[in-house]
């Protein structure tokens, strides 16, 4: 699958099975800790849990937890992301984007703590564990799919289950085909090649034309699987249907896409990186309203004489029904603006507007009574329409 550009914002997403603790219920603050509070909180925690003080288990566990939360709060930019999406916002950091930019021996303040006064030394041993490269492996294709996500989700955030179905390595035989992981042999008859070479001579020319053909013996794949494997039937891959849970961010914009991490397509190569599942996020159709960016728009029709006289009546919002007035002499496509009864804005405290065109019934047919009353209002307003 070649690579899309895109001109929205891509938020990775990591999946694992225990989900970590909150950074702020980490360090014991609230969202709104000034920076001081913040960097306070981590000395103490970090001076009580540090490994080469305290030889209790779970000590450095949880100092790796400290330092961790002290590395994505004390930075702005990561902080927002962190607020905005928790973890998905962060998932892409590594240790060294997170610990990179910090100067943990300023921090404890020249202590020594055991480890020659090098902290940032200790931080690099515990975090900074770079996987080798899989040299010459084929990484896995990624696989984009929709998410069409209620408007009562995208204002308040959550999680949403993707569900899919994609050929993966078979966990049986780990992509080999064979049973118990038995690797494929050779096939004899094209030598691993797959095709056969013939050549048939031209009695005029007296020239021989090579005639190449698949392998009749191995069907095109240059190897047989002598004993296959039973769970995926020697392809090794099976297609199992798989239900992923994804974090929404509270105000995702329109088509933004999460990146999941791992969950795209096996590698063509028996032991090499899988790809990533894209999620593009998009708005489900919803009967009341319209989405317009972190704005709502809503067609409202009323009656003419509501339009004249003026009226009150509810009308839907995300939150509820709201009592509004329309004032006398509306006209037809007059736009009411509701402040802050829209979308939250991604990544901000504030709200779109819930904006209300008006649409203006005029009556097809009237009763007798109405249309004398028609009548009779025409005969009013007719020295008001003459010059």
């Amino acid at each position: 699958m070649p690579e899309t550009r895109r001109s929205f914002l891509i938020w990775e997403t990591a999946i694992s099975e225990i989900a970590p603790r909150d950074y702020y219920e980490v360090l014991g603050l609230t969202k709104n800790a000034e920076p001081k509070t913040l960097k306070d909180a981590f000395q103490n925690l970090a001076i009580k849990f540090h490994p080469d003080r305290n030889k209790e288990p779970g000590a450095e566990s949880r100092f790796k937890e400290i330092a961790k939360a002290y590395a994505v709060l004390s930075d702005p930019k990561k902080r927002a992301q962190y607020n905005a999406c928790g973890f998905a916002g962060v998932a892409d950091f590594s240790a060294q984007d997170l610990l990179g930019g910090i100067d943990f021996n300023e921090l404890f303040g020249g202590l020594n703590m055991g480890s020659g006064g090098d902290e940032n030394r200790l931080l690099s041993r515990f975090f900074c564990r770079r996987r080798r490269p899989r040299q010459g492996l084929r990484r896995g294709a990624d696989i984009e799919v929709s998410l069409f996500v209620a408007l009562q989700r995208i204002a308040h955030g959550g999680d949403e289950t993707v569900r899919l179905s994609h050929p993966a390595t078979c966990p049986a035989c780990h992509g080999t085909g064979g049973k118990n992981g038995a690797a494929p042999r050779q096939c004899d008859a094209c030598q691993g090649a797959g095709h056969l070479t013939q050549s048939q001579r031209e009695d005029e020319q007296r020239v021989l034309i090579p005639h190449i053909s698949p392998c009749p013996t191995c069907y095109g794949r240059g190897s047989i699987v002598d004993h296959p494997c039973v769970t995926c039937r020697g392809t090794g891959q099976v297609e199992p249907e798989k239900s992923l849970s994804v974090k929404i961010p509270r105000g995702i914009e329109e088509g933004m896409v999460l990146r999941l991490a791992g969950k795209g397509m096996p590698s063509p190569d028996a032991g090499g990186d899988t790809g990533d599942l894209l999620v593009v996020v998009r708005s489900r159709q919803d009967p009341r309203f319209e989405r317009s960016g972190a704005n709502l728009l809503r067609r409202e029709t009323i009656a003419l004489t509501d339009a004249v006289l003026g009226a009150r009546r509810d009308v839907p919002t995300l939150e509820g029904s709201v009592r509004i007035t329309i004032p006398p002499g509306t006209q037809p496509g007059t736009v009411l603006h509701l402040q802050g009864k829209g979308l939250p804005e991604f990544d901000s405290e504030r709200h779109g507007e819930l904006l209300l065109h008006i649409a203006v019934h005029v009556p097809e047919t009237l009763t007798a009574e109405e249309r004398k009353l028609f009548e009779h209002l025409r005969l009013l307003a007719k020295p008001h329409n003459q010059p």
